[in-house]
């Protein structure tokens, strides 16, 4: 299980990230909430149906794919034992989040459900 994929995320790669991620929080000032661990550079739903191979997704817009986004953050973050999140970037772009505190697992819930509207 150590290395298994969830549709197009990998295990591993996400506990090797949250691990940087986590350096990078010890050494800032801690005053993070999200971080984003992976941007995908694409808000269109066909091209991250693609990227995340969601190939079974049945509602192919973007609140369906945020629905099934949110179906795969959940399964994913039980699994890793620490909350993620999927949510749309500044730019408009696709980005998974590690939530540092229980605080920013909110926020990065909110985010997730934002970007679905």
């Amino acid at each position: 299980m150590k290395d298994a994929k969830f549709y197009g995320l990998c295990l591993e790669r996400l506990r090797f990230q949250i691990g940087n991620a986590r350096k990078r929080v010890a050494e800032s000032d801690g005053l993070c909430e999200g971080i984003l661990l992976e941007c995908y550079n694409t808000g269109d739903p066909e091209e991250i149906i693609d990227i995340l191979e969601l190939y079974d997704i049945e509602d192919r817009s973007l609140s369906g794919v945020f629905e099934k986004l949110d179906d795969l953050a959940c399964t994913v973050s039980l699994l890793l034992r620490e909350k993620i999140g999927f949510g749309l970037t500044g730019k408009g772009e696709l980005g998974l989040y590690w939530a540092v505190s229980a605080e920013a697992g909110a926020a990065v819930e909110r985010t997730a459900v934002y970007s679905a509207a």
